[in-house]
Formats: structure tokens, C-alpha cells, sequence
């Protein structure tokens, strides 16, 4: 088991399969995370209490000798330490669980409170009218008063059901640790295949907020192959293609008052530190 008690300034990023994840784009964002960063598997939640396998079922699989070997369906906690952050990481990378959502929470909380956290960010996405031309809509939104305040944050005003991702971020707030949720909006006619562009916004978000240099890796790359492939669906089909436009001319309308100095500001401040830091300077 890793010692977690003597980390620098941690922070947890925690996301989850299921309904909370669109295109697997919150999952997806994590897991880039975890490979970029050579994360170490911490320990993993024991699946019995909280998952019927009968919806989410163990899959067989063949390792690299051709053996043959069974993957439960559970959550795993991993520790990145980046060492161009200045901070360490603890990821989290599960699975939503079908029963004793409570217990589970508590379950990751307690890994939270071994870890001196003072920070949980909970990855979601869902399904929108938004159009694939445009930038992924991103929204955070946290219960967190002082939180809310420092990052200038709006309120979630959202009412209706909710998944592992809202019951996660409620607890910490009810248990004194300051959470985030930052969700990716997804076009809902094209969202049966992993989304990396909306998992690329997802991690620039991330950056954004926490001054925390976010490694894009491959994704980029991956992005352009998805806005591709979107492109050519909807040139292909006529009625998509015009649905598009009309989504199209709704996000420019609704973004024009978005235009401002200070956001333009803040977006050429970042491309100046991501820069910077390819460069070396």
C-alpha cells in the first residue's frame, strides 16, 4: 500500500463510466492522465458490496504471454507524481456502482481524507445540443461558498436526478472538502464513439482553474481525427449537415456577449504558459 500521508499538496481528480460519462469523455480525460503521467495503482475498491454483475459483468481478457484473466468491474485509485506540477495527484478512475452509493462514497472519501486532499475535481459529461464545429462547451460548478467566490464560479442550479458524480461531490461538501465539478457538453448526434476533443476541454478546464499543467500527449492529435469524422457524417447527410448549422447559429449568438478583453486575456495567458513550458523557458 503507498504511503498517501506525506504528499505535496494534493489534489483528486475523480471520474466515472456510466451515465455520468458521455462519449466516455470524463473517464477518457482520466485515464490520458494516467498513462501520461505513469500514474501508480494505489489500491482498488473491493467490487462485491457495490456492483451486480449481471448489468456490469467481468470481462475475460489475454495478457501479454496469451494467458487468459478476469477484470472485475470495480473503482481504482492511482497516484501520479508529475514533477513539472509542484503537486501530486491522486486519480480516481471507476465505474459507477449499482447499489450502496453512500457507503462507496465514504469508502473513496476516507483514501481523500488519508491523502490530506484539500481539493476533489469531479470529471462528468453529458449529452447537448452543441454543435461538433465549435469548442466543447465546459461549465464547473461547485457547493463550495468559498470556492464558488475565489474561481468565480456559477452556482449549480440543476434539479433532477443525478449520478455517482453528484452523490461523490455532495459528500465532500457535507464532510468539509472543497469539490468541483466540471462537466463537458457533448453533441448528442454523435456521441457513440469516444469523444478525445471533449476530453482535451475537460483537462484544459482542469489547467485553467487549478494552474495545474495538464499533458495533452496524443490527444490533440486524436481530437482533429474525431472533428474529422464528424465532419464527414454530417456532410454526407443533408439533414444533419442543416441541423448543424442551425446549432451552429444558435452557440455564435449566445457566445457573442462571451467575447470580452478579459477572456481573451486569460485564454492568451494560457497559450503563453503552455508555451513557455514546451520551449523550456
Amino acid at each position: 500500500m503507498v504511503d498517501l500521508a506525506n504528499l505535496r499538496d494534493p489534489v483528486v481528480i475523480a471520474a466515472f463510466e456510466g451515465w455520468n460519462d458521455a462519449a466516455e469523455a470524463a473517464t477518457g480525460a482520466v485515464d490520458h492522465l494516467i498513462d501520461e503521467w505513469d500514474a501508480e495503482l494505489v489500491t482498488a475498491i473491493d467490487p462485491e458490496d457495490y456492483y451486480d454483475y449481471q448489468v456490469n459483468r467481468p470481462r475475460v481478457g489475454l495478457d501479454e504471454d496469451g494467458g487468459r484473466h478476469l477484470t472485475w468491474p470495480t473503482t481504482r485509485i492511482y497516484l501520479a507524481r508529475p514533477d513539472d506540477t509542484g503537486r501530486d495527484v491522486l486519480l480516481i478512475r471507476g465505474v459507477e456502482p449499482n447499489m450502496r452509493w453512500r457507503a462507496f462514497s465514504r469508502e473513496l472519501l476516507e483514501i481523500v481524507d488519508e491523502s490530506n486532499a484539500q481539493l476533489v475535481v469531479v470529471l462528468g459529461a453529458l449529452l447537448a445540443d452543441s454543435p461538433h464545429t465549435r469548442p466543447i462547451p465546459v461549465s464547473a460548478t461547485s457547493s463550495d461558498e468559498e470556492l464558488t467566490a475565489a474561481w468565480s464560479l456559477e452556482p449549480s442550479t440543476y434539479e433532477g436526478p443525478t449520478g455517482i458524480t453528484g452523490v461523490f461531490a455532495d459528500l465532500c461538501t457535507t464532510l468539509g472538502v472543497p469539490a468541483v465539478s466540471i462537466w463537458s457538453a457533448i453533441p448528442h448526434y454523435i456521441a457513440g464513439t469516444p469523444c478525445p476533443k471533449a476530453s482535451l476541454a475537460l483537462l484544459s478546464k482542469i489547467e485553467a482553474l487549478l494552474d495545474l499543467a495538464m499533458p495533452e500527449g496524443d490527444l490533440p492529435e486524436l481530437a482533429r481525427a474525431w472533428q474529422r469524422g464528424a465532419d464527414e457524417l454530417s456532410e454526407e447527410d443533408p439533414e444533419v449537415a442543416e441541423y448543424v448549422h442551425s446549432l451552429e447559429e444558435q452557440r455564435d449568438t449566445a457566445d457573442l456577449p462571451e467575447a470580452t478583453g478579459e477572456a481573451i486575456a486569460a485564454e492568451f495567458e494560457r497559450y503563453l504558459k503552455r508555451r513557455n513550458k514546451n520551449h523550456g523557458d
